[in-house]
């Protein structure tokens, strides 16, 4: 709830609650034969960066107290400047049914799920929803924001707000379905067909005018993109046997996207969404049978799929259209602002649990894409194109992502990393392992990484370049799998629950930054959890164990100073705290001095982030509100962001934007 001035209600910052339900749709763990983990790298490259540099506060090698925090000033446990550029006041932790801000923020509300998107959308009514009314209305579960300006090149507080739409929580969307483990076994057809229409992708025409930023209502460009938008296949998958289906025998031609998580955008101004968990809506007896068994199994699908969509449409049943999911998976291209494009997924890309895909431009003009497999036990990815971005000509860059190199990460304990092709025909990736071509290697991205010996990471998500520094930062969200049988004196992170975030620091030349080398170094940037608490929890060496630490790191974002904006996802399972987003510098005596900024309401996690024009506003979506355990439409844990009886919680954007006027964080 917030009061009449947009700041936050008191219950936002509302002492610690128990750990609720973990998301079922969370990873499975699909890798079968993970390699050394990197928990174990990264716990000795810490502790020997560690002794180096005294950077961080808390000791990493198992068996080793943790160091206790530096001592701060009186009156800096919630954040005070100690060497950070950051000017706002931390806010302490907790849990509550609202939403709180940094003292002098505001919080603005901007789109809700149900609010309207096309011409002719209906008024939102949760008791009577349609496939048809949610097709032309905001989508469920916001995640990854962008913003284009309008007009195109333009540097104002008018554009296009795209926003992807990963899931849906059928429990909290539907009256009368009962909690989340009994709801989606009793969804009907057309309940089903609202869902499909709640996913997919958002472009909405948004403007800040006196202060606040609202739609644009009729917004010419404004467009939904759903689980049925023809889309156009590309690059090496094309047309390839594995693709076709009764409805496509082309393998050319896919109806649809599926669990949009992050995503990216390009040089040449297009949007790039990542289909993320798509294997929660692919059942039936048909995933474990046939030739493809082992191929779906490392994907993580099973007979009785999340999502049972395929009761009410044949396409989902694995039996019926066996090729199905392979149609998934893929990182989709379209132009914002164009809404009659069709949006093609990027072959070329590879084909795993997609969190993002963000690029930087390398030295000599080609444009590299980041991108995390978000999984336990699964990989870093890396594309460089075949030839240089075109800022002169945007026709030559409209297909860019179909010809490159694909590689993924092994990252070593002496602090450098390599990138490993991932190209037919080379090393073990041939025709006696089943790669008869380069279709066969982007299909199976996962396989072909695992052969090539990628370093297992915990759980990838957000992998984005630093515009400022240079260095690109790995977003680890936990792995809770990880055992005390596979940890050593310099592994203290089993069961690493809360995550941490490592940098990757490309090579410079005269040209500057080279992103697409085939080496590069790393080191950590962090260790999540409670310092002085949850062992090897490592920041800066004046984050204490009451205020400014985070577990789960997500997403992220950074500000024109290059510092880092991180949205987290499972603490209130992890820690018994809020998600929230939290800033730090990147570089200087600040380094690692995480503060929090927002906390989410009850049950949500904190996706997005968007630093807006001219660092004046982060947007951020606000994902799943009220999903916790026993929670349900009828009586829904919160019922943020409308507090209205009847209204079920809403995934909504919010704008955060500094009272007054000027920079969010100083």
């Amino acid at each position: 709830m917030r009061d009449s001035d947009g700041a936050a209600s008191a219950r936002g910052a509302a002492a610690p609650v128990a750990a609720v339900l973990p998301r079922e749709i969370e990873d499975i763990g699909s890798n079968p034969a993970p390699a050394d983990p990197i928990g174990a790298v990264l716990g000795r490259r810490m502790a020997r960066r560690a002794a180096l540099r005294g950077l961080f506060g808390t000791a990493v090698a198992a068996g080793m107290a943790p160091a206790r925090a530096a001592e701060a000033p009186e009156g800096t446990t919630a954040g005070s400047t100690l060497g950070s550029t950051l000017a706002f006041r931390g806010l302490p932790h907790g849990t509550g049914p609202g939403e709180a801000v940094a003292e002098g923020h505001e919080v603005q509300l901007v789109m809700r799920w149900g609010d309207p998107v096309l011409p002719g959308a209906p008024p939102f009514d949760p008791a009577r929803q349609t496939g048809a009314a949610q097709a032309m209305q905001f989508g469920y579960n916001n995640d990854y924001l962008d913003f284009f300006p309008l007009p195109r090149g333009g540097e104002g507080e008018h554009g296009l707000l795209v926003v992807n739409h990963e899931y849906t929580n059928p429990e909290l969307m539907f009256p009368g379905l009962g909690d989340a483990r009994a709801a989606r076994g009793r969804t009907s057809a057309e309940q089903v067909a609202v869902e499909m229409m709640a996913h997919g992708a958002s472009v909405v025409e948004i403007r800040r005018e006196e202060g606040r930023w609202a739609p644009v209502a009729g917004g010419a460009l404004n467009r939904r993109i759903t689980a049925e938008t023809p889309m156009r296949v590309s690059g090496p998958a094309a047309g390839h046997a594995r693709l076709r289906t009764a409805a496509d025998p082309t393998g050319t031609r896919v109806l649809g996207t599926l669990n949009n998580c992050a995503g990216g955008n390009t040089p040449w101004g297009t949007v790039l969404i990542a289909e993320e968990n798509f294997n929660l809506y692919f059942g039936g007896p048909g995933v474990e049978a046939g030739a493809q068994a082992a191929a779906y199994k490392r994907y993580g699908l099973v007979a009785e799929a999340q999502f049972p969509w395929g009761r009410h449409v044949p396409r989902f049943d694995v039996a019926s259209e066996p090729n199905e999911p392979n149609r998934f998976g893929w990182v989709v291209e379209f132009d914002p602002y164009d809404p009659t494009s069709v949006p093609v997924k990027r072959s070329a890309l590879g084909r795993f649990k997609h969190e993002g895909c963000t690029h930087a431009v390398s030295a000599d003009g080609r444009v590299v894409i980041y991108m995390g497999d978000d999984e336990r036990f699964d990989y870093v990815y890396r594309f460089v194109t075949a030839r240089p971005f075109d800022r002169g000509d945007p026709a030559r860059n409209r297909d860019l992502l179909d010809e490159g190199t694909l590689s993924v990460a092994r990252f070593a304990d002496d602090g450098t990393l390599a990138w490993l092709p991932l190209v037919h025909g080379e090393g073990p990736l041939v025709e006696a392992n089943g790669f008869h071509g380069q279709g066969d290697v982007v299909i199976e991205a996962r396989r072909a990484a695992d052969l090539l010996g990628a370093t297992p990471m915990d759980r990838p998500e957000d992998v984005q370049a630093n515009p400022v520094n240079g260095r690109v930062y790995v977003l680890l969200t936990n792995n809770g799998n990880r055992t005390a049988a596979r940890a050593d004196a310099a592994n203290p992170r089993a069961n690493n629950i809360h995550g941490h975030v490592i940098e990757i620091i490309p090579p410079r030349g005269e040209g500057g930054v080279d992103h697409a080398a085939a080496t590069a170094r790393w080191e950590p940037f962090l260790m999540a959890g409670r310092p002085g608490a949850d062992p090897g929890a490592s920041y800066h060496r004046a984050v204490g164990p009451e205020a400014g630490w985070l577990s789960c790191p997500d997403n992220c974002a950074f500000d024109s100073k290059g510092r880092i904006w991180i949205a987290t996802d499972g603490a209130p399972t992890a820690a018994g705290v809020a998600d929230g987003l939290y800033a730090a510098d990147t570089e200087g005596e600040g380094r690692a001095l995480t503060r929090r900024f927002y906390a989410a309401p009850q049950g949500a996690e904190v996706c997005g982030p968007l630093i807006g024009p001219g660092d004046r506003t982060v947007f951020l979506a606000i994902q799943h509100p009220g999903e916790d355990r026993g929670s349900r439409y009828d009586a829904p844990s919160t019922r943020w962001p409308d507090f209205e009886e009847g209204m079920p919680p809403r995934p909504s954007v919010i704008a955060i934007v500094r009272k007054g006027g000027g920079a969010i964080g100083g």
